[in-house]
């Protein structure tokens, strides 16, 4: 078989996972279009600006836990994709950034370009910033390598990567890209890694587990499931672990919060003398509401191919690596049953009741109860926090970054690489940026059930901040729009109303479904309002 750079760069991403492409298409990076039209070894979904490409495609990364690719055009095509890049690098999702660029010929013109900035590198030492490593295919003889390297980077670090390719370079023939090479683990380091944590957990009175974003990235949840359930003892996920587990049988207490969420979860971490976090993102989203009360000097933090304990640092170490040390040397040590688990909301009114965001998690709960879980996007705000109080299952959204208009080309993503329909919680204000992709569903068969919490207001700023009119937003009639985009559009302003939309977008799965939840301003879910005034405390204390 022959290969050109193109060619080998696809043939690399599928062999390391990666099932799809979303992209958009300009001029710089048409060559390489053509290459994944002509030679189908992956399927190409367009969208229709960039933001969404980069959303969808870390979103396919996240729920697949393999490689999410985004392909675009040089600079006005790349730059509009930073910011879903450096979401994706803050919440380590492994997003592949293919974008075109000028050809060598064009370099020696003397001439600016168009869609360059200060030099034809500034795009690429941009992304220097929001991706592990890089690349520029500018070498037939040293493309292969490059491709390796980098491709190998994303998957073993869990985090974006970049890859520009000349378009006068993109069809010269090369060899295909070296197999992937695993990262290399001491497994003599591994195994007494993990006899010293389970010793460590084996020695505390209160030992417990939290468990994060990295178990989704590698694809560890089954094998976490196993450990936690041999050790018996309590677990949660984090803040931006939640939806871990969905379906699968462990000591689970639900998802920590501090003090913004259950108080038995809390108390069973924030009183653990001996913490493992596995996978866990360090960060203010997953232990701001902590209010510091937990000590971190007793914890145990396997992150980022490191585990740190004290004053031992055991380096090169990846979570896989730990958790099959420990399951092959582990030992029952707690309580397999936790003393209490989460409990979730049921019990929407069949009335004339208007609506309000509390309302939301009991209407989910009651579908869920009656035709099984469904997986979920959520964008940030309440969007979010009701799906906090919604009950286990999968779950994408931007929960540490919380860049605004992830939710509806995520669960455009979601239903592509699952192949089942999603519910996307979006606020008004994201609709507003993304929203407009749902036009893309008709082309792709995609069918997911949409619902916008409008309450003409950027609410989740309002809860800090109430006092602003600019938090106020017109009232767009969402729903209205969806017939134009090829779905069907549903504006409910009652808890019965919201029932019977919900099932009747169930029921038909021939397109989307928008159902626009008129809530009134000022309002948020118990989870957010906790939340918030769990900030504003820890914020008077520190000023204190």
């Amino acid at each position: 078989m022959s290969y050109t750079i193109s060619t080998a760069l696809l043939h690399a991403l599928k062999d390391r996972g990666a099932d799809r492409i979303f992209g958009l298409p300009g001029d710089f990076v048409l060559p390489f279009f053509r290459s994944i039209a002509e030679s189908g070894i992956l399927p190409l979904h367009t969208l229709s600006h960039e933001p969404s490409v980069g959303y969808a495609a870390d979103a396919a990364a996240r729920i697949g836990s393999t490689l999410g690719v985004a392909t675009v055009t040089y600079g006005a095509g790349a730059l509009n994709l930073v910011n879903a890049v450096a979401q994706a690098y803050a919440e380590k999702s492994p997003l592949v950034v293919i974008s075109g660029g000028p050809g060598a010929d064009e370099a020696k013109l003397g001439l600016s370009l168009h869609h360059q900035v200060k030099s034809l590198s500034s795009q690429f030492e941009i992304f220097r910033e929001v991706t592990c490593a890089q690349c520029i295919l500018c070498d037939p003889a040293t493309a292969p390598a490059e491709i390796a390297r980098v491709l190998d980077t994303a998957v073993s670090l869990s985090r974006p990567v970049y890859i520009e390719i000349p378009r006068d370079i993109a069809d010269a023939a090369c060899d295909p890209v070296p197999a992937s090479v695993p990262a290399a683990t001491d497994s003599d380091a591994a195994r007494a890694c993990a006899a010293e944590v389970l010793h460590r957990l084996l020695s505390a009175s209160s030992p417990a587990i939290l468990v994060g974003v990295e178990a989704r990235r590698y694809g560890l949840e089954e094998k976490i499931s196993e450990l936690c359930s041999v050790l018996g003892l309590p677990v949660a996920t984090s803040f931006m672990g939640r939806g871990l587990f969905a379906g699968r049988t462990l000591p689970l207490l639900g998802t920590y919060l501090g003090s913004a969420g259950d108080p038995h979860i809390s108390t069973v971490i924030e009183r653990a003398d001996c913490l493992l976090m596995l996978g866990a993102i360090v960060c203010d989203t997953n232990f701001g509401v902590s209010g510091r009360k937990i000590d971190m000097r007793a914890a145990i933090r396997a992150l980022d191919r490191s585990v740190v304990f004290g004053h031992h640092l055991y380096p090169d170490i990846s979570l896989e690596a730990l958790i099959e040390a420990m399951l092959d040397i582990a030992e029952p040590i707690g309580n397999p049953v936790p003393q209490k688990r989460a409990e979730y909301p049921r019990g929407l009114p069949d009335d004339d009741t208007a609506l309000e965001p509390s309302h939301l998690p009991l209407a989910l709960n009651d579908l869920f109860d009656d035709h099984g879980p469904m997986p979920i996007a959520a964008d940030v705000g309440d969007s979010l926090f009701i799906g906090l109080e919604i009950t286990d299952t999968q779950l994408i959204a931007p929960g540490y970054y919380a860049s605004m208009g992830m939710a509806v080309p995520a669960g455009m993503a979601i239903n592509a690489v699952t192949g089942r329909r999603p519910i996307v919680l979006v606020g008004d204000g994201a609709f507003q940026m993304t929203g407009w992709e749902l036009g893309n569903c008709p082309t792709y068969g995609w069918t997911p059930i949409v619902i916008v919490l409008n309450n003409r207001s950027w609410e989740m700023l309002r809860s800090f901040q109430p006092e602003q009119r600019y938090h106020n937003l017109r009232d767009w009639h969402f729903a209205d729009i969806a017939p134009s985009l090829g779905g069907k559009g549903a504006r409910v302003k009652t808890c019965a109303e919201l029932k019977h939309a919900l099932e009747a977008a169930l029921a038909d799965c021939s397109r989307f479904h928008l159902i626009e939840v008129m809530l009134p301003r000022g309002k948020t879910s118990g989870s957010l309002r906790k939340f918030a005034s769990a900030i504003r405390q820890i914020s008077v204390m520190k000023d204190e």
